[in-house]
């Protein structure tokens, strides 16, 4: 059991997951532009609308309160959250979604339209607005364009997603699961590159001769520092830019020469959670939603009961699920 209290601080908001929605359940004092009963949902990425960052259009990442993980609340290093004999409780990516009550920072909810139904309004708080975002907003692909993307998971399906959205002509998916191709296709993907189906011959040098000197924009969605740099050396030069939305493992390194930096005139970028700015960038994916130009139905291939979590985590360790939603309540 966890205790609901908000605490001295008033800057947060107590959410309760109910079996329709996600709704505010009780706000601190400072909160002014949530009220009990709002939909909304948890998103891990802070956007307290006010600092230099989340004022500018050229950034996600807000200077206010610094993206980490960390068990505490972002404002006072402090935890909301006790056992019933009063034992602290920890944050997690300051949201703390796996449970039926969280205490969370203004900074980290997104009001969102209550016609979403729960198991479609979750995807946007992390993984498909990040896939999406990246193709729409961090690379912005173009109409026509060469897209690939190296990893077919939940993540690279929503960069094809997006990228079909913006009219790519042509998405390759590098994997080295071959069922992924039958998947990709309804997201788009037009081409599909089996990595292990090549021996040495590196999957860059398949790429650029796939595409007659390298793709447009390249994604790689897996977080492998080795694959950042294939992709960085099939994607087209002069224009071509690589977009990194994988998460590798802390302190690894990418290694590039300075002159094809400087000759080739590629461009390499990250795209933390797509480069949306939360409160103002997911009601318009889910307008997209709504207006369905999104389709976000086709992720969620298994929904499961909270007792059943780990065996949503099996299916994702095997490479059998895409999104599983999990109920509260069932």
């Amino acid at each position: 059991m966890l205790s609901k209290n908000i605490g001295p601080r008033s800057f947060r908001v107590l959410l309760v997951y109910s079996p329709r929605l996600l709704i505010v359940e009780s706000v601190g004092e400072n909160v002014q532009d949530l009220k009990e009963g709002d939909s909304v949902i948890p998103i891990f990425l802070p956007d307290c609308t006010e600092c230099i960052d989340c004022t500018s259009k050229k950034s996600n990442s807000c200077s206010q309160f610094q993206f980490k993980v960390s068990p505490w609340m972002l404002r006072d290093g402090t935890s909301r959250f006790t056992t019933i004999d009063g034992e602290t409780l920890y944050h997690f990516l300051s949201v703390s979604s796996f449970a039926e009550y969280t205490v969370v920072d203004i900074a980290n909810v997104t009001k969102i339209d209550p016609r979403v139904p729960p198991n479609r309004a979750c995807l946007f708080s992390c993984g498909v607005s990040t896939g999406v975002g990246a193709a729409l907003k961090t690379a912005n692909v173009e109409q026509g364009s060469t897209v690939v993307i190296f990893g077919l998971g939940g993540i690279g399906l929503a960069v094809a997603e997006g990228a079909r959205i913006c009219g790519a002509s042509r998405i390759i998916g590098v994997d080295i699961n071959t069922d992924k191709f039958e998947i990709g296709k309804q997201f788009g993907v037009t081409d599909f590159v089996d990595s292990n189906s090549y021996g040495d011959k590196p999957i860059s040098q398949v790429i650029n001769e796939m595409t007659n000197g390298g793709a447009d924009y390249c994604f790689e969605c897996v977080g492998m520092g080795t694959l950042v740099q294939e992709a960085y050396a099939c994607c087209r030069k002069g224009w071509g830019k690589t977009i990194v939305v994988g998460v590798d493992k802390p302190g690894a390194l990418l290694t590039f020469k300075s002159l094809d930096i400087l000759h080739l005139g590629k461009t390499i970028m990250g795209s933390l959670f797509g480069g949306l700015k939360p409160k103002s960038d997911i009601p318009l994916l889910v307008k997209r939603y709504l207006d369905k130009e999104l389709e976000l139905d086709k992720f969620v291939t298994h929904e499961v009961s909270f007792q059943h979590i780990n065996t949503a985590f099996d299916l994702l360790v095997e490479g059998k699920s895409l999104r599983c939603v999990i109920w509260m309540d069932e």
